[in-house]
């Protein structure tokens, strides 16, 4: 077995495939360093654990939650049509005013600490036509150039995401040390809370798979992860970043409707109500 490699683990009924993205060895033993493909996860294995796969390989979860993101996507710009339909079948005379109407979805920026997850996200962002800049910074590192990064890019949204674990047989799932990389996630929300104190101002969603949940959201964000301590899949932020990247600012979106595309849904994602960041606008220029 090499480097990229796509495998699954026997141990574990091969629910989840994987990325071989290290090798190493560990007195006399060969460990694995493993990269989920859909689900953000990190895990070590021994080489008799592993069985390779094609590169095209789904478990029968992860061909569940395949089917989710495409629903989600047809599902995200059908509403977008139906809704724009809805607002143009007006009375005749309302007719021009409504076309000279135009709209501005909330701007986003999505720091992640793995660069691949986070180039899928921006593809998909870019599918669902949704104003994002994207920034790859470690986690441990996110906390130091997170305002720094938010004074420059001057977004309504920030999304904080990367890797997270919690410590196997933990009892106190309140303390951030049984966490691989809540307590950096915390201090970016707090950062984040001491520069923009407004909810509606400035929202925040913070955590990855496993996150300290109750935490990050003390610290200050609107979303959170993981409040079941699950695996969230990589494509959560986005559905839940377009609800409010285009829900009207008159509009407070309440939580079940901020995750009605996500995938992992309330298990993986929660948070407090907020208000849209859609503006619309009047008239429409000539020359755009």
């Amino acid at each position: 077995m090499k480097i990229d490699d796509i495998v699954v683990r026997k141990s574990y009924g091969k629910d989840i495939t994987f990325k071989i993205i290290d090798i190493r060895e560990n007195h006399g033993n060969t460990i694995y360093t493993l990269k989920g493909i859909n689900l953000r996860i990190i895990a070590d294995s021994p080489e008799e654990d592993l069985e390779i796969v094609p590169d095209n390989s789904q478990t029968e979860s992860e061909e569940v939650f395949s089917r989710k993101v495409n629903v989600s996507i047809k599902n995200v710009l059908s509403n977008r049509h139906e809704i724009d339909r809805a607002y143009r079948s007006v009375r005749a005379v309302d007719i021009s005013n409504k076309e000279l109407t135009f709209g501005r979805p909330g701007r986003i920026l999505h720091i992640d600490g793995d660069p691949e997850y986070l180039d899928v996200c921006l593809k998909v962002y870019k599918q669902l036509k949704l104003d994002v800049v994207g920034k790859n910074i470690a986690e441990s590192e996110q906390p130091k150039f997170i305002v720094d990064l938010v004074k420059k890019v001057k977004p309504d949204i920030v999304v904080i995401t990367g890797h997270d674990s919690v410590s196997k047989d933990v009892k106190d799932y309140m303390n951030l040390d049984n966490y691989k990389n809540s307590k950096y996630f915390v201090k970016c929300v707090s950062e984040l809370r001491n520069y923009e104190a407004s909810y509606d101002d400035l929202i925040i969603f913070a955590g990855a798979c496993q996150s300290c949940y109750e935490a990050i959201l003390d610290a200050g964000a609107n979303f959170a992860s993981s409040p079941r301590r699950v695996l969230i899949h990589c494509l959560d932020p986005v559905f839940l970043c377009e609800k409010v990247a285009y829900a009207n600012i008159e509009k407070v979106v309440s939580i079940q409707e901020a995750l009605q595309n996500t995938i992992t849904g309330t298990k993986g994602i929660g948070g407090l109500q907020t208000r849209g960041k859609y503006r619309e606008g009047f008239p429409k220029s000539s020359y755009a």
